[in-house]
């Protein structure tokens, strides 16, 4: 969060932005229910169950809502440079 913004969607915000943090929960659930049968520990997770690998958060664009990766934002705002 260092670097300047600009909404790749609107093209117009520099300054207006959501942190969105991603707390990351590995779960097992219950196939017929949906319900919660047991929360995994990411060091106890087994063989079938992939850790998540995406980014620690997302940025949302304050003035028309765009929700993407911070490096999206980066990158637009590099290129009106």
């Amino acid at each position: 969060m260092n670097s300047p913004y600009l909404c790749p969607n609107c093209k117009t915000n520099k300054t207006r932005f959501n942190i969105i943090e991603q707390h990351v929960k590995s779960v097992k659930l219950d196939p017929h229910t949906g319900s919660v049968i047991q929360e995994i520990d990411k060091m106890a997770l087994d063989p079938f169950h992939i850790p998540y690998k995406g980014p620690e958060y997302k940025v949302q664009c304050g003035a028309c809502g765009l929700i993407e990766e911070e490096i999206t934002f980066i990158k637009r705002a590099e290129l009106q440079k």
